[in-house]
């Protein structure tokens, strides 16, 4: 038996040798690559993951950002991004907290669920606790910068200030 190595829940490795865990918890529609739709400048993608990693290639090179807006999952999306970095706009690294931000207001704004949940966070620490990413997330040792989760929090600050 091969031993696959399961990031999100370290009980299940502990407690069963034959398991892969599958369920989505209850806040996955923050993740990017949750299957909530977003409209960016008339286009829809499936995707916020398709819609950043396209936005890497709009001006730069865009028949990379069509692959990428066609890509059957976040994942391919992701991978084609990945696999033409070379191709990608240059100033990404100064611009891509400000895209991201962009997308994440859409997707709360486009989609009541998400904004709901959003809502139902209250006051708590919202983070990305991705083992692999520590801007975005929280990364491997818990120390990451947390850049999606803080934008999370910096909208729905803006959401219950505009409710009162």
């Amino acid at each position: 038996m091969i031993k696959i190595e399961q990031y999100r829940d370290k009980w299940l490795a502990e407690k069963f040798d034959d398991f892969v865990g599958f369920y989505p918890r209850e806040f996955y529609c923050f993740d990017n690559f949750s299957s909530f739709r977003v409209l960016v400048d008339g286009v829809l993608y499936c995707t916020l993951e398709h819609a950043y990693q396209a936005s890497k290639f709009l001006q730069s090179a865009p028949e990379i950002a069509e692959q990428i807006i066609n890509a059957y999952s976040a994942h391919e999306a992701q991978k084609i991004a990945f696999a033409n970095r070379d191709k990608q706009r240059k100033d990404l690294s100064e611009v891509k907290v400000d895209i991201m931000e962009k997308l994440v207001r859409l997707k709360v704004e486009q989609n009541p669920y998400v904004k709901q949940k959003l809502m139902q966070t209250k006051n708590y620490i919202i983070c990305e606790d991705s083992p692999k990413d520590a801007f975005w997330g929280i990364g491997p040792n818990r120390d990451g910068r947390n850049e999606l989760g803080k934008i999370y929090m910096k909208i729905r600050e803006e959401l219950f200030k505009s409710e009162i």
